[in-house]
């Protein structure tokens, strides 16, 4: 009997090694781990290089839906990302009545489905080196694929490379990249 008891225990623990090595298989992000249990803003907190995007969602009262169902794809730009914007541009923008325009910036990071990075590039393929991607802003971005890394080109030609891809959420997919995003003003 002492024998049968300890079999189902030794499972269950084979089945939880299992389970936490799939979790494992998720790349680290601004040095937090990402879960695919977690939604899209409960692993955006943890990472250390996203302080400046969690503040915006914040301000921009997005918590709730990208705590949501999804499911989403987030181009998450890093902090060093918002740097790169002219001298007073984040300040401005996470002021409460700029809440409508950075809204528009942030929902032009935003895509209304699961879109992992091996399907993108065969979009990209498929569409002859250039695929529109159009956000839940309404921004069209034009990705591309070169050298092994994916580009997006927004509306004011900026460009920016997906630094790390694939970081399965609960309600989605987040790509890191290096540069904001921007809609047409």
């Amino acid at each position: 009997m002492f024998k049968t008891a300890l079999r189902p225990l030794a499972f269950s623990a084979a089945i939880l090694a299992g389970a936490a090595a799939a979790y494992a298989a998720n790349p680290m992000v601004g040095g937090g781990e990402m879960l695919e249990t977690k939604n899209i803003v409960e692993n955006a907190v943890n990472s250390k290089d996203h302080t400046t995007l969690v503040a915006a969602v914040q301000a921009a009262g997005l918590v709730e839906t990208l705590s949501g169902a999804g499911p989403f794809t987030v181009f998450a730009p890093t902090n060093d990302a918002f740097a790169k914007l002219p001298a007073g541009t984040v300040d401005t923008l996470l002021k409460p009545e700029n809440k409508e325009q950075l809204t528009k910036v942030l929902t032009c990071h935003v895509v209304a489905a699961d879109v992992m990075a091996e399907a993108l590039v065969k979009m990209i393929s498929d569409d002859g080196g250039e695929h529109d991607v159009t956000t839940v802003g309404g921004c069209v971005l034009k990705a591309k694929a070169a050298d092994g890394k994916v580009t997006l080109t927004d509306e004011m030609d900026g460009v920016s490379t997906v630094t790390i891809a694939d970081v399965k959420q609960s309600n989605g997919v987040i790509h890191v990249v290096d540069a904001v995003i921007l809609p047409k003003m």
